[in-house]
């Protein structure tokens, strides 16, 4: 269970195109799948410590219920805004895509690991994430649900970024399309998840 919620939680944050799995589908053009492939373990590495960190950090803070309210009450604008922005990106009219620019020669593995470190979204999107689900039963802040948790966002992000890798160049207006959909069903849920936080904030002043 917890190994297949970290696979789907992950797949749901990276699978919109963004600078790391541009990037992947760009040296998988100029340098071959492999150097790709060793571009997303890297990325992969820091995504494994990205969220180890935001799962301490969010064990830290569950057992203060102030705090939770303070992130639920964050989450609800965080996950409407991602709904706004999932559906104005499906809808806005398509421009032709920058190419990444790649001078160096070092090695892809720690060109992967430098712009996932750049990325720092992860840390907050598993800390709201994992202490919404935990206030619904979902998520329990063990040593076992945490490794297996992690374990999954590894597999989930590693999947994506060789989907990207394998597919991306090849089917160009047949991956617009799945994206263009897959932004429509990824702001439905944040947008569903938005306004069941807000229900259950409600819910808790009045009680």
């Amino acid at each position: 269970m917890p190994l297949l919620l970290g696979f789907v939680i992950a797949s749901i944050g990276i699978i919109p195109p963004g600078l790391i799995n541009m990037t992947a589908a760009k040296v998988s053009a100029v340098d071959g799948r492999n150097e790709a492939i060793s571009f997303a373990a890297g990325a992969t590495v820091i995504v494994f410590i990205q969220t180890y960190i935001a799962l301490l950090f969010a064990k830290f803070i569950f057992s203060r219920q102030d705090i939770i309210n303070i992130l639920q009450e964050i989450g609800v604008v965080l996950f409407l805004g991602l709904s706004v922005y999932f559906f104005w990106s499906a809808r806005k009219p398509k421009k032709e895509k920058q190419e990444v620019k790649m001078h160096s020669k070092a090695s892809r593995f720690f060109l992967g690991m430098l712009l996932s470190a750049l990325n720092l979204f992860p840390i907050p999107y598993y800390v709201f994430v994992s202490v919404t689900m935990s206030a619904y039963g979902y998520f329990f802040f063990n040593s076992f649900f945490i490794y297996s948790f992690v374990l999954g966002v590894v597999l989930g992000s590693f999947t994506i970024f060789y989907l990207y890798i394998l597919f991306f160049k090849k089917q160009q207006n047949k991956t617009s399309f799945l994206i263009d959909k897959g932004n429509y069903i990824i702001g439905s849920i944040t947008g569903l998840v938005s306004i069941i936080t807000f229900l259950k904030l409600i819910k808790n002043y009045w009680i």
